[in-house]
């Protein structure tokens, strides 16, 4: 019988430039969707303690106190770690240093940005990666093209114009399942999306679930993102 990841760690250390001025005073996973009083990272524990998770580790960057503070004076749903680069080690550095702190390191884990606000089954996921045998799992997303498509036929007629279309390509979602194996492969410094998961999908055991139908799921990287957030949300609640 598969038993499912109950650690993970939540990259976010992040500046968060793009979203300024939220960010000003914050890190970018404290910024809170409107209208719902809660940080992204709050709706991120949330979420993974549904999934089964136990542990997190919560790596910090920018303003990493206002993140600690908030943690400390929080009801969590989970244990939460946190740790603090001391200097930048980039993202592939930052997730070792993170998952130094796992509490079993021999156990598969989750991992997530910070950014992400989400919600699909962690845990067909895990079964994903499992059935695999994958080294490590990223969850694949199809974001809308914020413009506005237009279709042509061959001689150039336009035959209509699309708003926002879905992507024809899917995307790293930055959510992801990690064997135990995994950590030692990443570099001390540096980033491991140009590293260690290159090497792995040479090696094809490097695995890619695309997010069910349906599923929620939005990067918050600008003010923009915040409002079309609290829009879905808003619909969502009727």
């Amino acid at each position: 019988m598969m038993t499912f990841p109950t650690q993970a760690v939540v990259l976010a250390g992040g500046q968060g430039s793009r979203l300024r001025p939220y960010t000003d005073d914050r890190p970018k996973p404290m910024v809170e969707i409107p209208g719902t009083g809660t940080p992204i990272i709050g709706h991120q524990l949330a979420w993974l303690a549904a999934e089964g998770v136990t542990d997190a580790v919560v790596s910090c960057g920018h303003l990493a106190e206002v993140l600690q503070e908030w943690l400390e004076a929080s009801e969590l749903p989970l244990r939460v770690t946190t740790v603090v680069e001391q200097e930048p080690l980039g993202r592939g550095g930052g997730l070792k240093y993170a998952a130094a702190r796992l509490p079993e390191p021999e156990q598969p884990w989750y991992a997530t940005n910070g950014d992400i606000w989400t919600r699909f089954s962690l845990r067909e996921m895990a079964a994903f990666h499992a059935e695999r045998d994958a080294t490590a799992t990223l969850a694949l997303a199809r974001p809308r093209i914020p413009w506005g498509a237009v279709e042509t036929d061959e001689f150039g007629h336009v035959l209509d114009f699309i708003e926002s279309p879905p992507s024809p390509y899917l995307i790293n979602a930055g959510v992801y399942v990690f064997s135990p194996a995994f950590a030692s492969l990443l570099p001390d410094r540096g980033d491991h999306e140009r590293t260690t998961f290159p090497r792995l999908a040479r090696e094809r055991s490097l695995a890619g679930f695309p997010l069910p139908q349906g599923a929620y799921w939005r990067a918050i990287d600008t003010a923009k993102d915040l409002t079309e957030a609290a829009k879905e949300l808003a619909a969502a609640a009727r």
